[in-house]
């Protein structure tokens, strides 16, 4: 049995910072082939296959049913591993879910967020979603379930590339890996809630597609109530906008991290000026 995640880096040198990439159900580090070319000149880059997925199979210990205690530690194990102490993180849909879990356990670990494709608050569609799933899950294997949903998530034509890599990364999952999966439903509008109530205290930006009718309410609703978050709406693209457009994506990726930096090398007396 493998004792920690599969995991992929990209490394320049120490003096560069870190990205996380974290993708969403289903999905692998496959999932982020375009935005490893686009960064990995400018950023040390980490991709991981969560639990079960891609090459990330039979992992010691293994669990009857997973809570986001065990994911989060998984997580954190390649980050001890690869000696990193605080990162970047670029979450890609159920990704994002993932990512509020790991920030409310280690804060100290986040320097920012970029969340594509991002799960917040559970508006009645996103509940009627998670539980229509669960009852289909009674009578439909997963693979099947998984097709109908990728179309119901992207129905468009301009969708079809996106939603055929899901379906291919998806055919790795078995049905009895699901089913451990689905075990963190139990904790999954808790924690929205908590996470949608806090403050955040770290640059946040959310990368949505305009056709992702499922997701961007309740993205809009999440930005409008959190000061350090920024919504940018990627066009003529759906839920997994970073496989439909990819360069607008890594764009807005690379603007988001170089205005920090920006803000970082404002000396401190040129703030104080500002402001008053």
């Amino acid at each position: 049995m493998q004792e920690i995640l599969n995991y992929q880096t990209h490394y320049i040198n120490r003096h560069c910072e870190w990205i996380i990439l974290l993708h969403g159900a289903g999905g692998s580090i496959q999932t982020w082939k375009h935005q490893i070319n686009g960064l990995k000149d400018r950023y040390n880059l980490l991709a991981l296959d969560l639990r079960d997925h891609g090459h990330s199979k039979n992992i010691a210990p293994s669990f009857d049913r997973y809570n986001f205690d065990i994911v989060v530690k998984d997580v954190q194990n390649v980050l001890n591993q690869v000696g990193i102490r605080k990162a970047h993180f670029v979450t890609l849909s159920f990704g994002s879910v993932l990512m509020q879990a790991i920030y409310e356990r280690h804060p100290s670990m986040v320097q920012s967020m970029t969340l594509i494709g991002g799960i917040f608050n559970a508006n009645w569609m996103i509940k009627a979603f998670v539980h229509s799933a669960r009852l289909i899950n009674a009578f439909l294997p997963y693979h099947m379930m998984y097709r109908i949903f990728s179309y119901l998530l992207m129905p468009k034509k301009n969708h079809q590339v996106a939603r055929r890599v899901y379906q291919l990364q998806a055919r790795k999952l078995s049905q009895k890996e699901y089913l451990k999966w689905l075990g963190l439903y139990s904790e999954f509008f808790a924690l929205l809630r908590s996470f949608h109530q806090q403050a955040l205290a770290i640059p946040t930006l959310i990368l949505m597609g305009e056709e992702d009718y499922l997701f961007l309410p309740s993205a809009r609703s999440f930005a409008d109530n959190h000061h350090h978050s920024d919504l940018q709406i990627i066009p003529h693209a759906g839920h997994i906008c970073n496989i439909e457009k990819p360069k607008k994506v890594n764009e807005a990726i690379l603007d988001f991290l170089s205005n920090q930096k920006d803000s970082a090398e404002i000396p401190q007396t040129t703030e104080m000026s500002a402001t008053n």
